[in-house]
């Protein structure tokens, strides 16, 4: 599972998962890898016989020793049997290069061949931490995302098999369970608002696949944007991270978890950045009703409203968020709202700086009106607005329960009469790739948007929901005839397990 890099102000960032990609011949490359709720609480047990939450705790106090060790050393004992290794194993299938043979009688068997496939077994190694007794744990969704097997390892070096319960790669959460268990020790949960920049922080993992490693530092800031997606709310902090540390738990100097770690700054061991707990309390009760998150849509891309662009709009504050575009028939423009306005209160709240807009929007319950505040020409104007749901685009994620084409990494759809008459098709059969799924099977076999998929194991492709029903069978292996330009060659692709 390849980390994700993304340049910053900061520097460049990775997920913090560990792994290592093998072929036969040796490494390839290096990837990098409470209680029981309906909603979660900042309850719960797991905190024995710890004093008082005291989130601004004076830093002698904090590591005046008691009985000859420090109040670290009490909260990291008191957190380990809560935090779990998460080590997953995930089938890639490569491409082997192509072979070109000479084009020596100038008909069909000459020019470049279809790239064979070969599958390889990635073992990846990240970090968890359990919120109930029965078996439920939070970790990051880089560290399961696309894997076929999880194992979790608990402190006492038992292990036991865990499925996905549900993924949100947008927040890079993820909600797995470890079956037949009800003796689970839950580390209770904090409140993320609440602490400052400054106060002390524990940080648990399995950095490098050294198990349960404690590391300790401060908040170095809140509401940290390190261009990841338009929900970042990152908590920075200079408690060691590396590579294994994803999904585990950063914790306060009362023992609460706080974060979810999450992401990294290799130039610099200092840097690294959490995802605020506040922000799974609101995710993971979803993951577990759902296995993901409806979040809501109101149909804009807006931009930040920077002093340059106040001053242009003739605005004397830089407060809120410039709508560059509004979605056609979206909610907000069945509402009024037009490009150019400034919104700058929603659902009656002041939306200040762009981040707000987003975060604002996805938790409104799907169906309720809201009022929505825009200065237009100067003048403050208030639209009653009917959020609908947003819908994700097509991407390499695989979600539980994805079947069909989907489960190839593609989306089909029927050939148009006009396209038929320009391919010199019959009048049924066949269908076109409408998208590929970057870094899913079909992308890795080589299916590009527009190829012309006529067979499917040699039989031919009659229809779009044909196809569809042909491969949410058990098979993991599909031979397609695809017509690319004007010659047809065969493409195999193999999906993993599911």
């Amino acid at each position: 599972m390849a980390a994700t890099t993304v340049k910053v102000s900061v520097g460049v960032l990775v997920g913090c998962a560990l792994g290592l990609l093998l072929t036969s011949t040796g490494a390839l490359e290096r990837i990098g890898l409470q209680p029981r709720f309906g909603s979660i609480s900042s309850g719960g047990g797991g905190t024995g016989d710890l004093p008082p939450p005291d989130l601004g705790a004076d830093p002698d106090r904090a590591v005046e020793p008691e009985a000859g060790h420090s109040r670290f050393a009490r909260l990291a004992k008191q957190a380990a049997p809560g935090v779990v290794k998460v080590h997953t194993s995930k089938t890639v299938v490569r491409r082997l290069p192509g072979v070109r043979f000479p084009d020596l009688f100038g008909g069909p068997l000459g020019g470049e061949h279809p790239a064979l496939q070969r599958e390889f077994q990635v073992p990846s190694l990240g970090t968890g931490f359990i919120i109930s007794s029965d078996g439920f744990i939070v970790t990051n969704n880089h560290v399961v995302d696309g894997v076929d097997t999880i194992e979790v390892i608990f402190s006492d070096g038992s292990q036991a098999p865990a499925q996905i319960v549900g993924q949100d790669p947008k927040t890079d959460l993820a909600l797995i369970r470890v079956e037949g268990r009800t003796d689970l020790h839950a580390l209770p949960l904090g409140d993320s608002d609440a602490i400052l920049p400054g106060d002390w922080v524990l940080a648990i993992g399995n950095p490098f696949g050294l198990e349960h490693t404690v590391t300790v530092g401060i908040v170095s800031a809140k509401g940290r944007n390190i261009g990841q997606g338009p929900y970042d709310d990152y908590i920075q902090t200079d408690a060691a991270i590396n590579p294994g540390n994803s999904g585990g738990p950063l914790l306060d100097a009362a023992g609460r978890v706080i974060g979810i770690n999450s992401a990294i700054n290799p130039g610099a061991n200092t840097i690294g950045f959490a995802v605020p707990i506040n922000l799974a309390k609101e995710i993971v009760p979803q993951l577990r009703a759902q296995g993901h998150v409806i979040r809501g849509f109101l149909g804009v891309t807006a931009q930040p409203l920077t002093s340059e662009l106040a001053a242009a709009f003739g605005l004397e504050s830089s407060d809120g968020a410039l709508v560059a575009h509004v979605t056609p028939r979206g909610p907000a423009a069945e509402a009024g709202i037009r490009r150019g306005d400034v919104i700058v209160g929603y659902r009656g709240e002041a939306i200040r700086k762009l981040l707000d807009l987003p975060r604002s929007v996805s938790r409104t319950p799907v169906g309720e009106r809201v009022d929505v505040e825009v200065i237009r020409d100067g003048a403050r104007q208030t639209f009653e607005v009917q959020i609908t749901e947003a819908v994700a685009p097509v991407s390499g994620t695989r979600v539980a329960g994805r079947s069909g084409s989907e489960a190839f990494g593609l989306q089909v759809e029927d050939l148009s009469p006009a396209l038929r008459r320009r391919l010199g098709l019959g009048p049924r059969g066949g269908v076109t790739v409408a998208a590929v799924a970057p870094g899913g099977p079909a992308a890795e076999a080589g299916l590009q948007p527009g190829d012309v998929l006529l067979e499917l194991g040699r039989e031919p492709i009659l229809s779009a929901a044909d196809l569809r029903k042909q491969l949410s069978g058990p098979g993991r292996r599909a031979l397609f005839l695809v017509l690319r330009g004007r010659m047809t060659q065969y493409i195999p692709v193999i999906r993993p397990p599911s």
